[in-house]
């Protein structure tokens, strides 16, 4: 069988087709992802990809690299045990709204706190959509959901916002409707050292879109170019012109110590140290 080229040469071909539905944004997120290892020359054999469950975790089953399909919100954990045990890896995580947020948002923190040098990639569509399309944590205000058909009361979590707080080192959010700056976004996060995360809004016509008057992937990428902003414009703008925008942009770039450098250097000097016992 001849080999791909391309960014087909990362992607089990056997696997295929996806299960994702027709105008799916997951498939544009990972193209951005792939031509980003692509543009950075990153060994196969070096790069391994993390995902739990839900549509987006799916993700890791269709690409040719080193992968683990783990529990539900674990795989930031999973991809940490890995980036300690080898930190000459690529340890990239591909997750969606709960396995980040929901159940695998206290691992999120953490891993952001430590500044491990692992790359998290959230597939925000804003919907729980393998499970029927409940709300999320990062499902709009007033936006349906089936567990919300008069509209959702929350508040969603501003990923960007979190990571920040939490101590990201490098934070961003770019958009399925503008693949060429996501992907920008994906080659400076998996050049960065230290913990990356990227808040990927992608589109969910199935779910989101149907439940909230946008039938197709057309119209849900539409919806996305209306209420996105770049960082930079925002500060020419007054306030009530940016009120409920989706800010995409780089919001935070700098270099702190990265977690497994001090793990491992933390372990050489308490091993030559004999006073300790």
């Amino acid at each position: 069988m001849k080999r791909s080229t391309g960014i087909g040469k990362y992607m089990r071909l056997d696997r295929f087709p996806t299960i994702w539905c027709a105008g799916c944004g997951n498939g544009q997120v990972v193209g951005a992802l792939l031509r980003a290892i692509d543009t950075l020359e990153l060994p196969q054999d070096k790069v391994v990809l993390v995902s739990g469950i839900g549509c987006s975790a799916r993700a890791s089953g269709y690409l040719d690299f080193n992968t683990f399909h783990t529990t539900h919100g674990r795989p930031v954990a999973f991809a940490t045990g890995v980036k300690l045990a080898n930190p000459d890896l690529h340890v990239l995580v591909l997750s969606g709204d709960g396995d980040t947020t929901a159940i695998g948002g206290n691992h999120f923190i953490h891993a952001a706190r430590r500044n491990i040098g692992i790359k998290l990639f959230i597939f925000n569509n804003g919907i729980y959509g393998m499970t029927g399309g409940q709300c999320s944590p990062l499902t709009a205000h007033a936006c349906n959901a089936t567990t919300a058909p008069n509209g959702n009361m929350d508040t969603p979590f501003d990923i960007c916002e979190l990571g920040k707080a939490a101590g990201a080192t490098y934070v961003a959010r770019g958009a399925t409707y503008s693949p060429v700056r996501l992907e920008a976004m994906m080659t400076d996060a998996l050049r960065h050292d230290g913990f990356a995360v990227i808040d990927c809004v992608t589109q969910c016509p199935t779910y989101f879109g149907r439940m909230n008057k946008m039938s197709s992937a057309a119209e849900m990428l539409q919806w996305q170019k209306e209420r996105t902003i770049t960082l930079e414009r925002t500060a020419s703008l007054p306030a009530h012109a940016v009120k409920d925008k989706i800010i995409t942009g780089v919001f935070r770039s700098e270099r702190k110590p990265e977690y497994t450098a001090l793990y491992h250097n933390f372990r050489q000097q308490f091993g030559k140290d004999k006073d300790h016992v």
